[in-house]
């Protein structure tokens, strides 16, 4: 009966050691930190950032509770917002952080959780972007200085930041744009510029195809002008060359110019097939015809008893 007891005595002892053990042993990963809380005040602090003791730890069962926390970068979504730059464009920003919890105790104390403490980064990220973005131009957000307005705006968080104990390790601006209106804006305005430009363009083009035309036409009336006067000094200088060789061989044998010159008329006076001349036989067109030196025939002598 003793032994009975003593044995049920002896497994409730190494079940309830078990119980304790189990209560009192937890394990810290590689990618965690933790809190360890008694009666709701921390005694300390396991596997902080910027160390790297992660394990196997004891507390005391029952009165100590672990509190765990990520050692990774955690990402924050920033919602779209508009902001209004220096050179008053309202500008629609999205945007993106990554930050880590530097101080575990802090962060406990003054979030205690990541959705209260993405809450107040947000908070702290928007005001920021809204004090940074709003002292410099569209075109200084968009490209010349977008880095270095990155880099203000994360140093301004992580003032803020560090009184709940996180860090921000990197902030970007993934998209910075006009608001939908205003791009349509925008656009219809660059269109209106092209196509003023564009008119520019085409008015200067028919100035100059005018201005062109005109001294091609010039041009063209002056070339005519003096190629006709050239022509007509060409053909009065042949005509008068022409006389002169004329002139010169009528006074070298003048008898066979006259017989050259009528043969010329039979030749312009008989080319045609049907050709027809009424003329009287004795006139002097067909001289040569009755006499090969083209002396004129004398006149027939008058019937006897007239």
């Amino acid at each position: 009966m003793n032994g009975n007891a003593l044995r049920t005595g002896l497994v409730v002892l190494g079940a309830l050691v078990l119980v304790l053990i189990y209560a009192s042993a937890f394990t810290v990963g590689q990618t965690q930190q933790a809190l360890v809380l008694q009666f709701g005040r921390v005694r300390t602090v396991l596997n902080q950032a910027g160390t790297d003791k992660p394990g196997l730890y004891f507390k005391v069962p029952f009165l100590e509770s672990v509190v765990l926390f990520e050692k990774r970068l955690l990402d924050l979504d920033l919602p779209v917002q508009t902001v209004l730059s220096a050179d008053r464009q309202n500008l629609e920003v999205d945007a993106f952080a990554r930050y880590k919890i530097a101080d575990p105790l802090r962060f406990y104390q003054a979030v205690n959780n990541i959705q209260v403490a993405n809450q107040r980064l947000g908070s702290f990220t928007n005001a920021a972007m809204r004090n940074v973005l709003a002292s410099a131009s569209r075109d200084a957000i968009v490209r010349t200085q977008r880095e270095a307005l990155m880099n203000r705006i994360q140093e301004d968080v992580n003032r803020q930041a560090k009184n709940l104990g996180i860090e921000i390790a990197d902030l970007r601006l993934t998209r910075v744009d006009l608001p939908a209106a205003n791009s349509q804006a925008v656009y219809q305005r660059m269109r209106t510029e092209r196509e003023r430009e564009a008119a520019d363009l085409r008015a200067n083009g028919a100035q100059v195809a005018v201005t062109i035309k005109a001294r091609a036409d010039r041009d063209v009336t002056v070339l005519i002008a003096e190629a006709n006067q050239k022509a007509d000094q060409l053909r009065g200088q042949g005509e008068a060359d022409r006389n002169r060789i004329l002139a010169d061989a009528f006074g070298q044998d003048p008898d066979f110019f006259a017989f050259y010159r009528s043969m010329q008329a039979y030749e312009k006076g008989l080319s045609g097939s049907d050709t027809r001349l009424v003329i009287s036989p004795g006139s002097e067109f067909f001289r040569y015809f009755n006499d090969p030196q083209g002396r004129a025939r004398p006149a027939a002598a008058p019937a006897a008893g007239q």
